[in-house]
């Protein structure tokens, strides 16, 4: 069964930031190849998206319901306005077009340059926390998830979602050919 948290929140902008949190592994055959077929094996557990008016999460408890998910949301993903954000545009692109089975364009890249960290944009942007059990660190999302901290998983999107929004508002994004930032 989804489950799904629904938050009002006004922000200042067009479009909507999509954060997912996973788990599985890639496929090193094709790691780092530009390939696909490198995220075939990663899969969603938390969809999470924020736009100008509110912020929603949904996400499973078990791996059973994992089709569930991706069914709901490649129902749901057409209707979110444009553009797509993304810290991460290449791992969202990948996974939820893997999982969705079909393209899902993204058209805004909030990572000032490939292979930034979260936690140095935030940093650097004097942006708080937003609770973040996780302290940026996705990898342990994924532990949290898997041990049945569910609530500590969706805390770690939550915040993530923010942090993201934050960033957009302080510095603006970049499209994914590597254009350097652009403004509002």
């Amino acid at each position: 069964m989804i489950k799904e948290i629904r938050e009002e929140i006004v922000s200042d902008f067009k479009g909507t930031i999509i954060d997912i949190e996973t788990i599985g592994d890639f496929n090193g055959r094709y790691r780092n190849t530009g390939d696909w077929r490198e995220y075939e094996g990663i899969q969603q557990v938390i969809f999470g998206l924020i736009d100008s008016e509110h912020l929603q999460i949904l996400y499973v408890e078990k791996k059973e319901e994992i089709g569930e998910l991706n069914d709901r949301v490649s129902s749901m993903i057409d209707k979110l306005e444009k553009p797509f954000y993304a810290f991460n545009l290449s791992f969202e692109k990948s996974v939820l077009t893997c999982q969705l089975g079909r393209a899902i364009n993204f058209e805004c890249e909030l990572q000032a340059e490939k292979f930034e960290s979260k936690y140095n944009a935030v940093r650097e942007l004097r942006i708080p926390a937003h609770g973040d059990p996780f302290n940026d660190k996705g990898l342990l999302c994924m532990y949290a998830w898997q041990a049945g901290e569910f609530d500590k998983a969706v805390a770690h999107n939550r915040a993530c979602l923010m942090k993201e929004r934050d960033i957009l508002l302080k510095r603006g994004y970049r499209k994914p050919d590597g254009l350097p930032l652009l403004f509002k």
